[in-house]
């Protein structure tokens, strides 16, 4: 109702408007001339003299014309402003209009993306599930066949080099492939916090020499060891401390050339512990540096590489994480273009049993 009443007042408006450009001239004009002739008439009698003529044509004439070029013009403006505001108004329905179907669009496109997340999340359960179911059952076939080949190893003496050879072959591969088992079970049971984590007071150097003690010393590889004086003991969980370390030793003996020597250094950097492995081996590209920790992750790709499933890294990181820790990659380490190397590093906080 409101909306008729202003376009009928608007159009009205411009009625009045037309009508007026002329009626109002035509009034000033007639009123002009017949004062003039009023006044002329009481003076001397009526005489087309000149001041008669000029004040006719200025009053009666001119002016009225000025009046009807003014109201012209307003008119103009009038019916500018009539066209913009209707301009406005087609310009905002047409905007209303978009803005109510791209809402609606958008309004779909997130109900689609809310389902294809839920559906992700699903497939990310089911699989770490099966992951994790499938692990769980491989474990007690692992068992008997690495209890057999152990007892298979005490008569190796007596087998053929040929047979003695192939049966350490089987005894390194399915220690591997248990190693790739409990680990997949080890990342499902994180990802999901069901990882027991047991923080408490550790010495370093008592566990590094333990782990280097399987990891490296049978492989003779030269070891430097480097620990500041009256190292603190680091809170951390012991058992998945020592694995963090045993896998960045395992790491540095695989990516590094036979017989070039490993640093195993732990030094107290304020309320924190630095335990690195240095290697001298190839060193890993600035820009794959960044993803190593992430899954499936290898540091090189290429026909030289050792073999791996790219868990190790991603499992120390979630691993240390849980353990208020950091890790951390520097390469090049090393002043050799040849042989430029690499540090792994673990930042861990010092136990202190004045604030506990």
């Amino acid at each position: 109702m409101k909306k008729h009443l202003l376009n009928w007042l608007n159009k009205n408006r411009f009625l009045d408007l037309q009508l007026l450009q002329w009626l109002i001239p035509l009034v000033l004009s007639i009123t002009a001339v017949i004062f003039e002739f009023v006044e002329h008439s009481h003076e001397d009698g009526l005489s087309l003299d000149v001041a008669f003529t000029g004040e006719t044509i200025i009053f009666g004439l001119m002016g009225p014309l000025v009046v009807a070029f003014i109201i012209a013009w307003m008119r103009e403006l009038v019916n500018s402003e009539k066209a913009a505001s209707s301009e406005v108004l087609t310009l905002n329905r047409e905007l209303e209009e978009k803005v109510a179907e791209r809402t609606t669009a958008l309004e779909e496109r997130n109900l689609e993306l809310a389902q294809a997340n839920h559906d992700l999340q699903h497939l990310d359960r089911m699989k770490s599930e099966f992951i994790s179911l499938v692990s769980h059952e491989l474990r007690a076939p692992l068992t008997n066949l690495n209890g057999g080949l152990e007892l298979a190893m005490q008569d190796a003496e007596s087998l053929s080099p040929l047979a003695r050879r192939t049966l350490e072959t089987m005894v390194g591969e399915s220690a591997r492939l248990t190693r790739l088992v409990q680990t997949i079970l080890d990342v499902s049971r994180l990802e999901a916090d069901k990882l027991d984590i047991n923080i408490g007071p550790v010495a370093l150097r008592p566990l590094m020499e333990q782990a280097a003690e399987v990891i490296l010393i049978p492989t003779g590889r030269p070891l430097e060891w480097k620990f500041s004086s009256a190292l603190p003991p680091v809170l951390a969980d012991e058992i998945h401390l020592e694995a963090i370390i045993r896998n960045l030793m395992r790491n540095a003996e695989m990516y590094s050339p036979a017989g070039t020597p490993i640093q195993l250094c732990a030094f107290q950097e304020g309320d924190q512990v630095r335990i690195s492995v240095i290697d001298h081996g190839s060193g890993i590209p600035k820009q794959h540096q960044k993803n190593i920790f992430e899954r499936f992750e290898r540091m090189n790709g290429s026909e030289s590489t050792p073999s791996g499933w790219g868990l190790g890294l991603y499992f120390a990181r979630k691993l240390i994480l849980a353990q208020n820790g950091t890790i951390g990659v520097v390469s090049p380490y090393w002043q050799d273009a040849a042989a430029p190397g690499s540090e792994f590093y673990l930042l861990i906080p010092v136990e202190n049993s004045s604030e506990e």
